[in-house]
């Protein structure tokens, strides 16, 4: 085996070992992370040194979590810094508006991945976080995402298997095709209790282009869901930063 060969084997393991923390952090031990990988304990315990050393796992106890550096490394991803960096102010105009929680989201694959979140003043049961991801299907942001997708995408998704994440959740897709129809119509994608109980959402595709590259939301508890009320402030947010995105001053 070559030098260059080892070293990408073990980048490899290496990053299949980060990859155990998807979606949702959390801290394991040593014996769980072989499992998770199919790594020998003694070749997890090496990396594990070494990924603890370069501060992106931090070990406590017999426990190892991810290290601030993932975060620190992460938050410079040129496209999301510079996504993020530009949507803040209207997100904070839509918090301010409403008074509930505001997300901002991107598309990888079929999943979005959280870029911001700004938590209202209730404590909702979210499963979303800065930096997580969850299915596209499964919350307002995915399905105006996936609304303002290219076609090929939306067939690949409702191909399925779609997700279930609560009873609530979409998973025929006859039902799931509807809901993207319906927001290509509105330009407003909805969540009524498909990511977490008790917790709906009403969302807006941002544009730089004919294609959605971000989408905004805003998650209020199902007992106070007033699409109506929200519809108006979340369409301003999303047309002012798209307005913002398309003349190229975010760079």
């Amino acid at each position: 085996m070559t030098r260059n060969t080892a070293s990408g084997n073990m980048l490899d393991k290496a990053a299949a070992i980060l990859d155990c923390y998807r979606p949702d952090g959390g801290a394991f031990r040593l014996t769980e992370l072989s499992a998770r990988t199919s790594l020998p304990k003694t070749t997890v315990f090496r990396l594990c040194a070494d990924l603890v050393r370069l501060g992106l796992l931090e070990r406590e106890a017999d426990t190892y979590r991810l290290g601030g550096k993932l975060f620190e490394l992460g938050s410079l991803v040129p496209r999301r810094h510079d996504l993020r960096e530009a949507a803040l102010p209207f997100l904070q105009d839509l918090f301010e508006a409403t008074r509930e929680t505001v997300h901002l989201g991107v598309r990888e694959g079929h999943e979005v991945v959280y870029v911001e979140r700004i938590h209202g003043h209730d404590v909702l049961p979210l499963p979303s976080r800065i930096g997580g991801r969850l299915p596209l299907t499964c919350t307002g942001v995915g399905k105006a995402l996936l609304a303002f997708s290219d076609a090929e995408l939306t067939e690949q998704v409702l191909a399925g298997p779609l997700a279930r994440l609560t009873p609530h959740s979409i998973t025929d897709p006859v039902r799931l095709r509807t809901a993207i129809e319906q927001a290509q119509v509105s330009g407003l994608a909805y969540e009524e209790q498909e990511a977490a109980m008790g917790v709906s959402c009403i969302a807006a595709p941002v544009f730089d282009g004919q294609v959605a590259v971000a989408a905004l939301s805003v998650a209020v508890p199902r007992v106070r869901f007033r699409p109506a009320q929200l519809a108006p402030a979340v369409r301003t947010a999303a047309l002012g930063l798209s307005r913002l995105l398309r003349s190229g001053r975010p760079q």
